[in-house]
């Protein structure tokens, strides 16, 4: 067995708490899969801190799991490079050695020929830049301790097509892609880079798709393990892949969906035609500016 940066572990050290004597980063940890996350790893014994946009709720999540925190837009480089800081520096003899990206999110919705370029744009910052950010930074503090391992959640939106998501899927799939990249490059740093791609999992930001109804019902219907995930169910796969079990896998983009991804992607009618109408949806173009 090996440490997180491939590092041979001896059978003394694996009878400790797994993640005990280092460091890790969490971003998008005040809410859901974030701080599923973060309480995860802090169970194991890691020194964690969270980072995210909203100071009030980060304090209220660090508060409930012994964790720090900073405040930090993934976007913003320098807010990026402060969060790592502080991560790597969050206690003495404990260096950073797992990062889980968790901060995403999208305002681009609607049919193409009615997407919003702002709203594309913006999503593709925030899921793909913040990703590419977040990588970049805290890669040189790991490589500087000697290896760590990376987890991007990206989404099963990035593989199936879920229609009328504008930008979302696009921006996962260059964070799966990015996490072949960060495998291949960083690898010889000792850093391993893999990511997560959940199904529909229970959180604020679903709340009503998980609700009773047609669109939970098709999600289902898509699901060989025909039920909502939970955040626990995405935080059991980030400890695994940021632990000393998964020392010899990097570049892995694993779905924890219930078996979506082996079918289609879900159907969204319901929601968006009395949005934007059945023409639209079927591909008709908006009426001429």
């Amino acid at each position: 067995m090996s440490s997180p940066s491939g590092t041979p572990l001896s059978g003394t050290a694996l009878s400790e708490t797994a993640l005990s004597g280092t460091a890790a980063l969490v971003t998008g940890g005040g809410s859901g899969i974030g701080l599923a996350c973060a309480r995860r790893l802090a169970a194991d014994g890691a020194v964690v801190t969270i980072c995210g946009r909203t100071e009030e709720r980060l304090k209220a999540a660090a508060d409930q799991i012994g964790a720090r925190y900073v405040v930090a837009d993934v976007t913003d480089e320098a807010q990026v490079i402060e969060a790592v800081r502080a991560a790597a520096e969050a206690a003495e003899g404990a260096p950073l050695r797992a990062v889980v990206h968790s901060a995403g999110g999208s305002t681009s919705i609607g049919p193409l020929p009615s997407l919003d370029t702002d709203s594309w744009r913006a999503t593709l910052e925030l899921n793909a830049t913040g990703t590419m950010l977040t990588l970049k930074h805290s890669s040189r503090a790991m490589a500087r301790a000697g290896g760590g391992a990376f987890v991007a959640i990206s989404s099963i939106a990035s593989s199936n097509t879920h229609r009328w998501f504008g930008a979302y899927g696009v921006s996962k799939a260059a964070v799966d892609h990015l996490v072949a990249l960060g495998a291949d490059e960083l690898g010889a740093a000792g850093i391993r880079v893999n990511g997560i791609r959940p199904g529909l999992v229970r959180t604020e930001l679903v709340a009503g798709i998980a609700d009773p109804g047609p669109i939970l019902d098709d999600y289902i219907a898509c699901m060989p393990l025909a039920r909502v995930g939970e955040p626990d169910d995405i935080a059991e796969a980030a400890r695994f892949l940021v632990g000393p079990e998964s020392s010899w896998i990097t570049g892995q983009v694993i779905n924890v969906d219930g078996g979506h991804h082996l079918r289609r992607g879900p159907d969204y009618s319901a929601m968006f035609e009395p949005m934007f109408g059945a023409d639209a949806l079927n591909g008709a173009p908006p009426e001429e500016d």
